[in-house]
C-alpha cells in the first residue's frame, strides 16, 4: 500500500503539471470525486456480491483457500486495476476522453492493422454488456431468500425472482429515451453509501480478527495457485473482482484522470476490507462447505438485511446504467470511425456526451432479457461471465503497447517489460477462463456477430473509397461559372450543396460533377462543396472555407471530433450567418432574413446514394463483402438523416457504384 501511495503521489504531480499546460482535464474536487464514484465503479464495486461465493462454491473451507483467495483478489486489484488501468492506461487520454476507440484514434496512423484488436475489444465489451445487468441485479434480488419468512418465495431461478429482475431491467432500458441527467445526480451519493456500507461491514470483523491481514502477503496467492488442488483454475473466479476495470478507462471523459485516481484509493480500500471481512466469516466455518450461503450477506445483521439488499439493488442498477451509457458512447464512436452502420443517435438532454441510440438500446435489452431467461439465476450466469472481458483487456494491452512505443516514446526494453507483466497476468486469467467457453457461447456468438458487421462495414468502405473516381476540380470551374450565369436554364437553387469525400480541395468526385453538369444541369447562384474530416480529438469543432471562384464556387472543410454528431444543416447555416455578419459573401444584400438567428434561405442539398451495379466484376471475396455491405446498408440510416438534412431541402440521387466493370465482353456482331 505504501508503494501505491508513493506512485499515486508521483502520478498526481505529473497530472497537475499537465493540467497547468493544457487546461483540458477535469479538476480535482469533492463534487468531482462523488460523481466519479457514482459513474465509474458500478461494475467493479458490486463484485463483492459474488466473487467469494464463486471461489468457495462446493469447497471445504480451509485457511489455505481463504488466505489464498484474499491474496489473489488483492494482487489482481493491484496489478490489473491499479497499475494497468488507473496508473498507466489512463495516461492514454485523447484530449480528456478514454476508451478503446479513443486509444485506437491515437495510434491508428502508426499501425495499419491496429483496427483489428480495436474492433475485437469493442465488440467483446459490448457483448459482455448483455450479461452484466441481469447478473448484477439477480445477485442483489436473490438475497431476499435470506430474509426470514421469504426463504421459499425468492428462490434463485424461480418465476417470481426472474420476473422482478425482468421488470427492473426493462424499466431501466425504457427510461433511457428520457436521458439520465436527473437520475445521474443521485448516482454518486448512492454509490458513496454503498462503498461506505461494504467498508464498515468488512472492517468490523477484520478488527475482531486482525490476523486476516496476513492474507495480503503474495505468498498465500502463490501457495493457493501452486499447491491447492486445481488451484490455478480458481483464477477464473478471482478474475471477477476486476471485470469492471475497463470501465475506468472508458468513462475517463466523464470524470477526468485525477478524480479517478484519487477516488480509487477509497474504493479499493472498501473492496479489500469487504473481501477480508468475508474471509473472516469463512474462517469461522473451517472444515465445512457453506452451501447456498453468500458470505457478503452473512456479514449483515439480520435487522439490516432488507436495507442492505435495497442498497445493493440500487448499486447494481447504477452499475447497469453506467454500462448501457458506455455502450451507447462506444457505438457512436464506431459510427464516426466507419466501423458501424449509421443509425439514429439522439441527444435526450443538453448534458455533454449523453446520447441515446434507440436501435442499440433495443438490441441490448433483448440480449439482457435473453440471458436472464436462459440462465435464470446469478450462479449460472457467473459460469459464463468474464471470458469476453479478459479478451477485451488483452486487446487493450496490444493497443497500449503501440501507444507507449509511438506516442509516449518509451524505450523498447521498458515497454517489453511492462507488457510482459500484464501479458503474463492476462494469459493466466485467459487460460483459467477457457473452461467458461461452453457456457459463454451465447455472448461469444453476439461478440462475433458485432465483429463480423464491423469488419464487413470497415472493409467495404475501404473497397468503395479505393475506387472512387476523383477529378481535378479546376478543370470544371469555368463550366460551373458559365452554368451559373446561364439565364436560359431555370434556376435549380440559390445555394446548391454537395457533400464530398475528397480530402484535397483541388479534387472532387466525378459523380458530383456529372450530377451538376450532365445528368440534369443544375444552375445555382453558388455551388458549395462540404467535406467533413473526423479528427482524433473527441469534441473538437472548427471549419475553414475557400472561395474557388468568388461568390460562385465555395468549399467548406469541417473538422469534427469523433464524438460530434455531424448535423450539416445546422453547421452550414452557422457558417453562412458568420459569412453574412462579416460581409465576406455577396448574399447579404439579397437575403435580409440571414441577419436573423434562424434563417431560411434557398438551400438545396444533393445526396448521391450508390447501389451496387451488376456490371461489377470483382473477386469472390470482394463481391461477397460488397453484397453484405449493401444489404446491411438497407437496414441502416440514410445519409440524409445521418447528416441531419431536412426532407424539404434535400434531393437524393441514386447512381450505380461501378468499382470494376468487365471491359472485355466477348460480344461479336453477326450479319444476316
Amino acid at each position: 500500500m505504501i508503494l501505491e501511495l508513493k506512485m499515486y503521489q508521483l502520478w498526481c504531480l505529473d497530472y497537475l503539471s499537465m493540467v497547468q499546460n493544457s487546461g483540458q482535464a477535469h479538476k480535482l474536487s469533492v463534487a468531482g470525486l462523488i460523481v466519479t464514484i457514482g459513474i465509474i465503479y458500478g461494475d467493479i464495486g458490486t463484485s463483492p456480491l459474488y466473487v467469494f461465493k464463486t471461489i468457495v462454491h462446493n469447497k471445504i473451507i480451509t485457511e489455505q483457500l481463504v488466505y489464498g483467495a484474499i491474496s489473489c483478489v488483492f494482487w489482481t486489484l493491484t496489478l490489473q486495476t491499479t497499475f494497468k488501468y488507473v496508473l498507466l492506461t489512463l495516461r492514454a487520454d485523447n484530449r480528456g476522453e478514454g476508451g478503446i476507440f479513443s486509444l485506437f484514434a491515437l495510434i491508428r496512423r502508426y499501425v495499419k492493422w491496429i483496427y483489428i484488436p480495436a474492433i475485437f475489444g469493442a465488440a467483446l465489451l459490448l457483448a459482455e454488456g448483455m450479461i452484466t445487468p441481469p447478473l448484477s441485479v439477480s445477485s442483489a434480488v436473490e438475497a431476499l431468500k435470506d430474509v426470514k419468512g421469504l426463504e421459499t418465495i425468492f428462490v434463485p431461478g424461480n418465476n417470481l425472482t426472474v420476473g422482478i429482475v425482468f421488470v427492473i431491467i426493462s424499466l431501466l432500458f425504457f427510461f433511457q429515451r428520457f436521458g439520465t441527467k436527473i437520475v445521474g445526480f443521485a448516482f454518486g451519493p448512492i454509490m458513496l453509501v454503498w462503498f461506505s456500507m461494504i467498508l464498515i461491514l468488512g472492517l468490523i470483523p477484520v478488527l475482531e480478527n486482525a490476523a486476516i491481514l496476513k492474507s495480503l502477503n503474495p505468498y498465500y496467492a502463490y501457495d493457493l495457485l501452486a499447491n491447492y488442488p486445481k488451484g490455478f483454475w480458481l483464477l477464473g473466479a478471482v478474475f471477477l473482482c476486476t471485470t469492471g476495470a475497463e470501465a475506468l478507462y472508458s468513462d475517463l471523459g466523464h470524470c477526468g484522470r485525477i478524480n479517478i485516481q484519487v477516488s480509487w484509493i477509497f474504493v479499493k480500500i472498501a473492496l479489500v476490507f469487504s473481501y477480508m471481512g468475508q474471509g473472516v466469516w469463512l474462517m469461522q466455518h473451517m472444515g465445512q462447505t457453506i452451501g447456498e450461503m453468500n458470505p457478503f450477506y452473512e456479514l449483515m445483521p439480520h435487522w439490516f438485511l432488507l436495507i442492505g439488499i435495497g442498497i445493493a439493488t440500487f448499486a447494481t442498477i447504477i452499475a447497469s446504467q453506467a454500462l448501457i451509457s458506455g455502450s451507447f458512447a462506444l457505438i457512436n464512436e464506431a459510427i464516426s470511425m466507419n466501423f458501424w452502420p449509421r443509425v439514429t443517435v439522439k441527444f435526450p438532454t443538453d448534458q455533454k456526451g449523453q446520447i441515446y441510440i434507440p436501435s442499440f438500446n433495443l438490441l441490448l435489452w433483448f440480449g439482457c432479457i435473453s440471458m436472464l431467461f436462459f440462465f435464470r439465476d446469478s450462479e449460472s450466469m457467473l459460469n459464463a461471465y468474464g471470458f469476453s472481458v479478459i479478451l477485451t483487456m488483452m486487446m487493450t494491452t496490444v493497443l497500449i503497447n503501440f501507444y507507449l512505443l509511438n506516442v509516449m516514446r518509451w524505450s523498447q526494453p521498458l515497454v517489453a517489460f511492462v507488457i510482459l507483466i500484464f501479458s503474463t497476468v492476462e494469459i493466466s486469467f485467459f487460460l483459467a477462463n477457457v473452461i467458461k467457453i461452453k457456457h459463454a457461447y451465447i455472448t461469444l456468438g453476439f461478440s462475433f456477430s458485432i465483429i463480423f458487421v464491423m469488419l464487413i462495414w470497415h472493409r467495404a468502405r475501404k473497397i468503395a473509397n479505393r475506387y472512387l473516381d476523383f477529378v481535378k476540380l479546376g478543370t470544371y470551374l469555368e463550366q460551373l461559372s458559365t452554368l451559373s450565369a446561364d439565364k436560359e436554364l431555370p434556376k435549380y437553387a440559390t445555394h446548391l450543396v454537395y457533400l464530398t469525400k475528397a480530402n484535397n480541395h483541388r479534387e472532387i468526385e466525378h459523380r458530383i460533377i456529372d450530377s451538376i453538369l450532365n445528368r440534369k444541369p443544375k444552375r445555382a447562384d453558388i455551388y458549395w462543396f462540404i467535406h467533413i474530416d473526423r479528427t482524433d480529438s473527441p469534441y473538437g469543432m472548427s471549419y475553414s472555407i475557400r472561395e474557388l471562384i468568388d461568390d460562385k464556387v465555395m468549399r467548406i472543410d469541417f473538422k469534427l471530433g469523433f464524438r460530434i454528431q455531424p448535423r450539416v444543416n445546422v453547421l452550414f447555416k452557422k457558417v453562412m450567418q458568420e459569412l453574412n455578419e462579416c460581409q465576406e459573401l455577396g448574399i447579404y444584400s439579397r437575403y435580409e432574413s440571414l441577419k436573423q438567428k434562424d434563417f431560411h434561405a434557398d438551400i438545396t442539398y444533393v445526396i448521391i446514394e450508390s447501389f451496387f451495379s451488376i456490371e461489377n466484376e470483382l473477386s469472390f471475396k470482394e463481391d461477397f463483402i460488397m453484397d453484405l455491405y449493401f444489404n446491411i446498408k438497407q437496414l441502416s440510416q440514410s445519409d440524409q438523416k445521418a447528416f441531419g438534412l431536412d426532407n424539404d431541402m434535400t434531393v437524393v440521387e441514386h447512381v450505380p457504384l461501378i468499382i470494376k466493370a468487365n471491359e472485355n465482353l466477348p460480344l461479336k456482331r453477326t450479319y444476316d
